[in-house]
């Protein structure tokens, strides 16, 4: 007793017991992850949201999250062929009613046969259940005309975010000047950044050419692969096609020069291809890397190194809860490619409801199914609404004094470019903020519409841009558009030259 009465005593003296884990103690990779997708501006719309829910009065009366490709959420109905297998997944006791068509019966019953005690609560294998595995190998071989796929090469995961981190964290190797280097697209989604920090490999900028429609330009590519070697071992090459934030779908003559470049280069290629479904501009059409790689044949088909990504999140189905997605690699070396799933099989599987999921995606109902006419209106619905919601996004922003959009060709994002006085530019500095956040932020607290700073993708030096999505219904976007353009104009207006001159000269 006297003991413990001592150490208590000692205890008391000491003062409190200091933290094991501090900002000072903490890895300090993590400290250098940034997401702006979800970053401090978002926080700050929960904020307004939960303000509005107790009665503050502000100039708007709702919130508008424009900031992420989150289709659900902004009110797009799912696909009735996969709830329905789902439904029937999760609740097979449904089977025997006369509510579901015979084919989304089928369909279920199939899923389930695959799954461990035929049940999505069970573990599957850990690089995702083999039948779904066969059935993405056949829509790949069908999306890309009969070039052959192999199951053996596929892996699902949890959305295609997790195998792009998997398949970095194979690549990242080195100290110092060997650090592994990967070069990025700028404008960039945030992911390659952030887990590029977390991993503590060298981000490689190449930019993406504004003037042309956010083209890929190959000798971009080597300016930046030979300034890069400076500092690290560049192994690796990432392209988002169709572009995310920047919405530009890649010409064929395009992806053939940057394999040719990956390949003199010695990099390993990834290729985010999660919006391949959405292509909206007249003459665009996607073209998937593993396509060309073939085509183009020997040496390059049979030798340059390939990871490309698909995802369930994305496209006309928006199922972004589910997390379902998968990556198909190519001349992937045979031990390392086992060695990736033993990394994988550290998280044991991906969610199985989610690669039911990705199922239904791969491989859709066929003409002669009771649900085939449903499924295809429903898809063909919500990308004419997609199409149109582009074109509208492009029009009424180009038509606004100091807003510039480039054609917005595919993906589901528009990424304009903003002219913002030097006045807000030198308010924005003086607050320790980029000006583009500013120009969100005063956006955000003055019309409830969150949009993401373009500082959080990247972007030229000197140039200001926000990325929006144009998923919210067509009247709430064309409200938005319009919110958004007459807010640019009235920021314009307060922080021009001549207001300030004016104001100074005011008696």
């Amino acid at each position: 007793m006297a003991s413990v009465v001592n150490d208590q005593s000692l205890a008391a003296r000491n003062g409190p017991k200091r933290k094991v884990l501090t900002l000072d103690t903490m890895n300090p990779c993590v400290l250098r992850v940034e997401y702006a997708v979800r970053g401090p501006i978002v926080q700050r719309a929960l904020e307004l949201e939960q303000e509005l829910r107790q009665g503050v009065k502000k100039p708007f009366t709702e919130v508008i999250r424009a900031n992420i490709g989150d289709a659900h959420a902004m009110g797009q109905r799912p696909i009735t062929f996969f709830r329905q297998v789902l439904a029937l997944c999760v609740h097979p006791n449904l089977l025997s009613s006369p509510d579901f068509p015979e084919d989304t019966k089928r369909r279920a019953e199939r899923i389930l046969q695959a799954c461990g005690g035929q049940s999505l609560g069970a573990y599957s294998i850990s690089s995702g259940i083999q039948l779904i595995r066969e059935d993405v190998a056949q829509y790949i071989q069908r999306r890309d005309g009969g070039i052959p796929a192999d199951p053996n090469n596929i892996f699902l995961s949890t959305g295609a975010s997790d195998a792009i981190v998997t398949v970095l964290k194979l690549l990242v190797a080195g100290e110092g000047h060997k650090r592994t280097g990967v070069l990025i697209p700028i404008p960039q989604y945030p992911l390659y950044s952030a887990a590029l920090a977390e991993l503590d490999a060298v981000q490689v900028d190449y930019y993406l050419d504004e003037e042309r429609a956010w083209a890929l330009d190959p000798v971009e590519l080597r300016r930046a692969l030979c300034q890069a070697r400076d500092r690290c071992c560049p192994r690796a090459l990432c392209v988002i096609n169709p572009g995310n934030p920047t919405g530009q779908v890649q010409t064929r003559e395009c992806i053939e020069a940057v394999i040719r470049f990956a390949f003199e280069e010695g990099l390993f290629l990834m290729a985010d291809e999660v919006y391949q479904d959405n292509v909206y501009a007249e003459g665009s059409q996607f073209h998937s890397f593993k396509k060309v790689l073939m085509e183009m044949g020997p040496p390059y088909a049979t030798q340059q190194e390939l990871a490309s990504f698909h995802s369930a999140s994305k496209g006309y189905m928006g199922e972004c809860g589910f997390r379902g997605g998968y990556v198909e690699v190519v001349n992937m070396d045979t031990e390392v490619q086992r060695q990736m799933g033993k990394l994988m099989s550290v998280r044991l599987c991906p969610p199985v409801p989610g690669q039911a999921l990705l199922d239904m995606v791969v491989s859709p109902p066929m003409p002669s199914d009771p649900s085939f006419k449903q499924f295809q209106t429903e898809k063909q619905e919500v990308l004419a609404q997609l199409a149109a919601k582009a074109k509208l996004t492009e029009q009424v922003f180009n038509k606004a004094p100091g807003i510039r959009c480039n054609p917005v060709q595919g993906a589901m994002y528009s990424f304009p470019r903003v002219e913002l006085p030097q006045r807000a530019v030198q308010c924005a500095q003086e607050l320790g903020l980029a000006p583009d956040m500013f120009f969100c932020l005063r956006l955000l607290e003055e019309t409830g519409i969150c949009v993401v700073p373009g500082s959080g993708f990247g972007q030229q030096e000197g140039t200001y841009h926000f990325r929006m999505t144009i998923l919210p219904p067509m009247e709430k976007l064309q409200l938005l558009l319009e919110k958004l353009r007459s807010f640019h104009a009235k920021f314009t207006h307060e922080y021009s030259e001549a207001t300030a001159e004016t104001t100074l000269d005011s008696p």
